[in-house]
């Protein structure tokens, strides 16, 4: 890994079946291959057969500098095995930065996110102030599981990425300079 390159952790937050979620998770890696500042771990929730307690999760999570989190909405809100995930993991999320990529119905997802940022402020990281969202998320897609217009997203994905690797590497910066009071 290059002294610049960011360990980025793709979170999948949902775990029901037949879920959109590995479409949406699995197009945003797409995007990152376009960069050679970042290198990614996908973490599927739903694949971690020991829980959100696990400590291969927890390992995983430590080793992120940064983390996206690909959302639905649920019920105007955000996933309850996403909640128990944060819940059970809280420390590895310290000092780093947190992104989200967002899909649902009409509001795609931003409520979600919006209910998710209290809760990492809470844990001690910084979340980016923009997001990708999918409005109507399942028309968006076509049946390879790219977006049908492609351009606006992956313009969304490059600011995103865009700020979430300054916030890392201001971030490992600062850690190795002093490390973080939490």
């Amino acid at each position: 890994m290059s002294h610049t390159q960011v360990r980025l952790a793709v979170v999948i937050g949902s775990v029901r079946p037949e879920r959109f979620g590995p479409t949406v998770a699995n197009w945003f890696v797409g995007e990152t291959r376009h960069r050679d500042d970042v290198r990614v771990d996908l973490v599927d929730l739903a694949a971690d057969s020991t829980g959100s307690q696990s400590p291969g999760l927890a390992h995983r999570l430590a080793a992120a500098e940064a983390f996206v989190v690909v959302t639905p909405e649920y019920n105007h809100s955000y996933p309850a095995a996403l909640k128990n995930m944060i819940d059970s993991q809280g420390r590895e999320f310290h000092a780093k930065p947190v992104a989200f990529v967002s899909y649902g119905g009409l509001s795609g997802g931003l409520r979600a996110v919006e209910h998710l940022r209290p809760v990492f402020a809470e844990l001690h990281a910084v979340t980016t102030r923009d997001t990708v969202s999918f409005h109507g998320a399942w028309k968006q897609f076509d049946g390879a599981g790219q977006p049908k217009d492609p351009a606006a997203p992956a313009a969304a994905a490059g600011r995103l990425l865009d700020q979430l690797t300054w916030w890392a590497r201001a971030l490992r910066a600062a850690k190795a300079s002093s490390p973080y009071p939490a």
